[in-house]
């Protein structure tokens, strides 16, 4: 009550007309008296009807208690059919289904009374027209009352937000781009404002859509004029090819226009599809097309078994860990050394995934006791090995360190593997193992090498299986959100260098090429992903600040700060001296690199360990250099060791 006077109030003093919209909704107690009040009035709007028709009415007008009978029974039914429930403001089909079905079952009741009195009075209570006159106008007129109390608000809210909304033209004209917009016409609430839509074609120049403006793509871009009545172009991304989106995102972004997407195909439903518009991401550009993974088979190699994650709190530990858990396992066992993003991601999927069996342990891969104990007791049936030291600088001052997780952990994890017999050991590495410039990139070929090595050893029945990959999207210390950050900040971008190159891979395609490799290999494959056409760091930098709204090297700046230690141009996944081997899966193929035996690596790893240990940097690159000789020093004070 207090609301509606509130509201009347502001609109008495004409101070804010549109405070009226802050009214959540109407009581229902006002509901049912207006609906009361427009039964009273079809009542008599009915009997006006058939007098002036000149219909013979064949006993008494309505009496009070006639009315009053008609009043109670529809009445009665508004409460069964709760028909004063809804929020008028957001009436729909199904409110006036609830007022068919509370009227229809008034004019049943009715029906039935009158056909009663006939038997026992050989008169009707009512005419019979009467009745079926006040239904339709009954109905009727509450249906109105509530579209009328819809459009109203529907119209306050425009008027509201019509500056602040972003004026935009939906591209495309085809069934998705048609309900993309009207899911934005229906939902005024938004901060968007449909204008028109852009397409391609040159046919529909003259056309209306929605009672919109069709436009040209090429007239639209050239008409400066036209161009000032929008804010931004929206685009489904999932109806165009790459060319297509990089053409549109281009053109728009070269005339000021911003550059918004559109939620999935998939998720395409009016009640969430406008809250899923959103800016166009350089991760957007970068996306491939999806990969098929054959589901059966890797479901069947997880189905009810006991799995282990290290580096589980890693993004792409952690996006393993999901996948897996789709397979229903028995038990995954997510290990890792860093406490907050292990509770963090505990507390993910025990609301993601209920029904699963999860055990998060906290340790470090370095310490064999305390691994062993996990393998003794679980007997693991696979294992998927992602914990590493990835930074380059930070390895590069700290090869101990590499030298402790990357080949200490890995030997670890791979000797318990062999000895308490796991089916399958994967290994996650890195491009950065081929021909490393620096000690991060050494330390995982020399766990590739001592996790091949094992594979052809005495006594083995494990299958050791390695894959290597590129940067992933959005992973930690991925070059991608530190780019966003210096954006945001306002500038300058960094980059090491005009000309570095990179892949890039999502993370949930690594991950599900992770697990198909090793649900496909055999034992002692290292396995390398096809990460797609190389990209430029600094085209990724530039096309990163034009899709903030920037101007690069005005607005915000580009800098240039040299090659960091053991960082080199170009990453590869190949060595020189290595063939591939295609496989079933187009994504994947079979490197055949040059391998080690167990003994002569064995040796080697424990020497490099002794001296990690004693924290001698020289000793520990100078022994990874003979594990793997073609490691030649780039940018770094190691460099001294390849004279």
């Amino acid at each position: 009550m207090k609301k509606l006077h509130d509201a009347f109030n502001a609109l008495y003093r004409g101070d804010n007309i549109l405070k009226i919209t802050e009214l959540r909704y109407i009581p229902r107690w006002s509901v049912i008296l207006i609906d009361i009040l427009i039964i009273l009035f079809s009542i008599q709007l009915s009997h006006v009807f058939l007098k002036n028709l000149d219909v013979k009415i064949n006993y008494p007008e309505y009496r009070t208690e006639k009315r009053f009978l008609i009043i109670i029974i529809n009445v009665l039914f508004m409460f069964v059919f709760k028909t004063y429930a809804g929020i008028v403001r957001h009436s729909t089909f199904f409110d006036f289904f609830k007022i068919i079905l509370s009227s229809g079952s008034t004019l049943l009741v009715l029906l039935t009374i009158n056909y009663v009195s006939e038997l026992g009075l050989d008169d009707s209570l009512y005419l019979y027209p009467n009745l079926f006159l006040y239904f339709l106008i009954s109905v009727s007129i509450m249906f109105f009352f509530r579209m009328v109390i819809k459009q109203f608000f529907s119209v306050l809210v425009d008027i509201k937000g019509y500056s602040s909304k972003m004026r935009i033209a939906v591209v495309g004209v085809g069934d998705a781009s048609v309900a993309l917009a009207r899911a934005i016409m229906h939902n005024p609430n938004y901060p968007y404002r449909l204008e028109g839509f852009l397409t391609g074609r040159s046919d529909s120049n003259r056309a209306l859509l929605l009672g919109y403006k069709i436009y040209n793509k090429s007239r639209f871009f050239k008409d400066q004029k036209l161009m000032s009545q929008f804010d931004a172009v929206l685009i489904i991304k999932e109806i165009m090819s790459k060319q297509e989106l990089e053409e549109w995102m281009t053109s728009a972004l070269d005339n000021g226009l911003k550059v918004l997407k559109a939620p999935t195909l998939s998720k395409m439903r009016d009640s969430d599809l406008v809250g899923g518009i959103s800016h166009l991401q350089i991760e957007d550009l970068l996306n491939r097309k999806p990969i098929k993974i054959e589901n059966e088979e890797v479901r069947q190699r997880h189905f009810n078994k006991k799995v282990l994650v290290t580096g589980g709190a890693g993004s792409i530990g952690s996006e393993i860990i999901r996948q897996v858990a789709q397979f229903s396992p028995s038990l995954i066992v997510v290990l890792d050394q860093a406490e907050s993003p292990l509770y963090e991601l505990e507390l993910e999927l025990l609301e993601k995934f209920p029904d699963q069996k999860f055990k998060f342990i906290l340790a470090d891969i370095s310490n064999s006791y305390r691994l062993e104990k996990l393998f003794e007791i679980y007997q693991f049936s696979m294992v998927y090995h992602a914990a590493a030291y990835k930074h380059v600088p930070l390895i590069e001052e700290n090869p101990h360190e590499a030298i402790f997780v990357n080949v200490l952990g890995t030997k670890n994890l791979a000797l318990l593997a062999k000895k308490y017999k796991v089916n399958r050991f994967v290994m996650v590495s890195t491009d950065k193992a081929v021909n490393p410039t620096n000690v991060m990139g050494a330390s995982k070929r020399a766990a590739e090498l001592f996790v091949q090595s094992l594979q052809n050893s005495e006594g083995n029945m494990t299958k050791f299986i390695t894959t290597r990959f590129g940067n992933v999207l959005g992973s930690n210390g991925s070059v991608i959100p530190h780019f966003r950050k210096q954006i945001e900040k306002g500038g300058p971008v960094t980059i090491t260098h005009p000309d570095i190159i990179r892949y890039f891979m999502t993370i949930p395609e690594a991950c599900e090429l992770v697990l198909q490799a090793g649900t496909m290999g055999n034992g002692g494959e290292i396995y390398v992903f096809d990460m797609g056409e190389p990209v430029k760091i600094l085209d990724l930098a530039r096309r990163m600040i034009r899709l903030s709204g920037f101007t690069p090297d005005e607005d915000i700046k580009i800098t240039f700060i040299g090659l960091r230690p053991g960082e080199k141009l170009y990453e590869e996944l190949l060595s020189d001296n290595t063939t591939t081997i295609p496989t079933h899966h187009e994504k994947i193929m079979i490197s055949k690199d040059p391998c080690m035996n167990f003994e002569e690596v064995d040796v080697l790893c424990k020497k490099v360990i002794i001296s990690a240990v004693k924290r001698d940097k020289l000793q520990v690159v100078r022994i990874l250099k003979t594990i793997v000789p073609e490691f030649i020093s780039n940018n770094s004070e190691f460099e001294v060791l390849d004279k």
